[in-house]
């Protein structure tokens, strides 16, 4: 949740991880922290979700599991999505150069019934900046 309150419209999230390791729970918690009321579900079979917020801004849910390759991923309009809002996509290796370079890149593995291990790693100036925020507001510094 504190992730989807720090996420900011044209921003992008990826989310790596084996089946089963969470990420479209962890999209639950963004889509939550983000302000969304929208019923989050994993898009595997329609490609893409849509969750809204009362300011109107979209959190686009993409899951690229299904697609080939990143000419597939290029038909899909991504720049579209970042204009109007917030992207999430998981399985980014599958279009990776479909995608923007920058973004905030999530490997989750399953450890426990109740419990994940993540790793974020930021790629580019800007999630930097949102990674520290997430430090703060976690750890209360670093």
């Amino acid at each position: 949740m504190r992730l989807g309150a720090l996420i900011e419209p044209g921003q992008t999230v990826y989310l790596s991880g084996e089946l089963g390791s969470g990420k479209t729970t962890l999209v639950q918690g963004i889509a939550q922290g983000w302000g969304s009321t929208d019923q989050v579900t994993s898009p595997s079979f329609v490609l893409i979700n849509e969750y809204h917020r009362p300011d109107g801004a979209v959190l686009f849910h993409l899951d690229a599991y299904r697609l080939q390759n990143s000419l597939e991923g290029e038909a899909l309009d991504i720049d579209g999505m970042l204009s109007q809002g917030t992207l999430v996509v998981e399985w980014p290796e599958n279009i990776l150069s479909a995608l923007p370079e920058e973004a905030l890149a999530i490997t989750m593995r399953w450890m426990a019934d109740e419990q994940r291990g993540l790793v974020l790693t930021p790629r580019g100036k800007n999630y930097q900046d949102l990674l520290a925020d997430i430090r703060q507001q976690v750890y209360g510094g670093y």
